[in-house]
């Protein structure tokens, strides 16, 4: 049976190769992590941002899928707008292909009136992609009685290979409302590390949110709002409806999500101000049931820093943490 489920994800690798696009790695955690969202968000906080995210998905299967995630950004008025930096590494199948990016991100930052405005940014981006051929097993390994104990006559091929990758978004927003759109791998690279050509499939990002004030804040309690958001996202023929409601009490932070009859996730969150940290867990609901996949983990952490007083026309937007 073990070296049944061996195959099984072997062959899986091997329709990747011949010519299948993939998805790319999703952090649930969507604000947690805003460049990665869309590029318009670069600035959009004012003072400098570091954020950090961290994603195991289905960590009880072999073949699981792991992310990293650091990026920075600030806005500078002397740009009129945002400035960034992204870079992520991902893993597949305990490493046999490896991802990695690294992107600067400019989002140009207009105000529309006195309770409008608008952010239009871009990502310019150089992806590393690998192939460890010494990680795959094939069928003429296999021995019936003894399982895998002979050498492949497979040739190896692939290895490496490095592309250039641009990306842009759009986002508007007052002071409890907002909503952008998203395109990703707009010239569409060749992302194949064998023989052939995989073009990167274009990823189109659609969300939307709002801020509902329960109370207002005083000195003897702390402001309580709802945070009702959508997220849908298209690529090669593959669609994901994200909804969800965060509940926000002072510092706390707790969220739930419903994703496209897949998942269901659940979040919490603390934000002081200048540090935030948050934990979702994905709950498998999909025939790839949760006690086969183990879920999905995902931690984010964020540091806000200070800077000089912030221009007075600068407006923040106020989409959740987690």
């Amino acid at each position: 049976m073990k070296g049944f489920k061996r195959l099984i994800t072997t062959c899986s690798f091997l329709c990747l190769f011949a010519g299948v696009s993939a998805q790319d790695p999703t952090f649930t955690q969507f604000y947690s992590n805003p460049l990665y969202l869309n590029p318009a968000f670069a600035g959009s906080f004012g003072c400098p941002r570091f954020a950090l995210n961290y994603r195991n998905e289905w960590p009880q299967l072999s073949g699981n899928y792991v992310t990293y995630s650091a990026s920075y950004d600030q806005y500078f008025k002397n740009i009129s707008g945002g400035f960034g930096v992204l870079a992520t590494h991902d893993q597949q199948g305990q490493g046999t292909i490896k991802t990695s990016m690294l992107g600067i991100v400019y989002s140009y930052h207009l105000n529309l009136g006195r309770k409008w405005k608008m952010l239009f940014g871009v990502r310019a981006s150089w992806y590393q992609k690998s192939l460890d051929w010494d990680k795959l097993t094939f069928g003429d390994m296999i021995d019936p009685r003894r399982g895998f104990i002979y050498a492949t006559g497979d040739v190896p091929r692939g290895g490496s290979r490095g592309f250039f990758d641009a990306s842009a978004g759009t986002v508007i927003f007052n002071k409890h409302f907002f909503a952008g759109f998203a395109a990703h791998h707009l010239n569409t690279p060749n992302e194949s590390m064998i023989i052939g050509n995989s073009p990167m499939p274009m990823r189109f990002t659609g969300h939307m949110g709002a801020e509902i004030q329960l109370g207002a804040k005083s000195k003897y309690s702390n402001s309580t709002s709802i945070m009702p958001n959508v997220i849908y996202q298209y690529q090669n023929g593959f669609q994901e409806l994200s909804i969800g409601t965060y509940i926000k009490y002072g510092s706390f932070n707790v969220g739930a999500w419903y994703r496209n009859r897949d998942a269901f996730i659940l979040t919490i969150g603390i934000n002081t101000g200048k540090f935030k940290l948050g934990y979702s867990y994905d709950v498998t609901v999909s025939k790839l049931n949760n006690g086969v996949s183990g879920g999905s983990h995902e931690i984010s952490m964020g540091i806000n820093l200070n800077c000089k007083k912030k221009p007075i026309s600068f407006k923040t937007i106020s989409c959740p943490s987690f």
